[in-house]
């Protein structure tokens, strides 16, 4: 078993956190939504945490650490936590699936079909209900394959937008690019937009216009994308050899921050460095 069999209630103070939060993150919108929802309905998924083996009493949060930081700051001094039977704050982590854009659309669609009011779900989310309704039309026009190859990424509501312009096999193709280089921006999304032929497109008889660029501009952009992409199939050829080299540096970097004692020391003593190794270990794993 991953976890004791009963949940625990935890005084906060008991419980260490193994990375910072700092104001940049408590700025971001998913901060908001989670202390939204803490505010509005509790604490919905508990903090998974694992006994300090140095010292009794004590124990190291593995997963939850913005949920965390929000029942400090509402004043919040006990919560319901999962007790995990090992400590190895990485590796569990290795295992969290972060909520991506077309997963928290279809817990929207569930939501709503099990009748919780727009409203409502607009108010836990700290969004307006227009944002509500976008999400629940989020993949209307796109293939499924393209949605098969986005649906555990962080995807901006407006890069569908434009993946919506093409047919579903250039659908298939940007979402492959976007894949391969883990770009998801919706200036990235208007470029293949804009680098895909007429023909590809939903709209063939509207001619394409790209703001800035001229008929002849936009002609040679869809050539060189065209070489660009044979270019990337050749690459993808020689990737695994090349992509060797990484995996050995970083792996020293991945059984390091498996050690609790490891993470414990760094979390208590050097931060910002813990900090800095989650996030190369994170961009890692996100590449591979």
């Amino acid at each position: 078993m991953a976890f004791e069999k009963e949940r625990v209630t935890l005084p906060i103070g008991a419980i260490q956190p193994l990375r910072l939060i700092n104001d940049a993150v408590k700025k971001s919108p998913k901060y908001s939504q989670i202390q939204s929802s803490v505010r509005e309905i509790g604490l919905v998924e508990p903090l998974v945490v694992a006994r300090d083996r140095s010292e009794k009493g004590k124990y190291l949060l593995l997963d939850g650490h913005l949920r965390l930081a929000v029942l400090q700051e509402l004043g919040i001094t006990e919560t319901t936590c999962l007790v995990a039977t090992d400590d190895e704050a990485f590796t569990y982590n290795k295992r969290v699936s972060r909520i991506a854009t077309v997963q928290e659309r279809n817990m929207i669609l569930t939501a709503i079909k099990r009748g919780v009011p727009e409203e409502r779900i607009a108010k836990v989310l700290n969004v307006n209900v227009s944002h509500v309704r976008l999400k629940t039309r989020l993949l209307d026009g796109i293939c499924t394959e393209a949605v098969e190859l986005l649906k555990d990424k962080h995807v901006p509501i407006a890069t569908f937008a434009e993946l919506r312009k093409m047919q579903p096999m250039r659908q298939i193709e940007a979402a492959q690019l976007m894949v391969a280089m883990n770009k998801f921006s919706i200036t990235y999304a208007k470029s293949l937009v804009g680098a895909t032929p007429q023909s590809q497109l939903v709209e063939t008889a509207r001619p394409k216009h790209v703001e800035g660029l001229t008929d002849e501009q936009v002609a040679l952009m869809e050539q060189e994308s065209a070489n660009l992409d044979r270019e990337f199939r050749l690459m993808e050829q020689s990737y695994g050899a090349d992509h060797l080299d990484l995996v050995v540096a970083t792996g020293y970097l991945h059984r390091l921050l498996e050690n609790a004692r490891i993470v414990r020391y760094l979390a208590q003593n050097f931060p910002e460095l813990l900090a800095e190794f989650q996030r190369i270990a994170e961009q890692q794993k996100s590449a591979a």
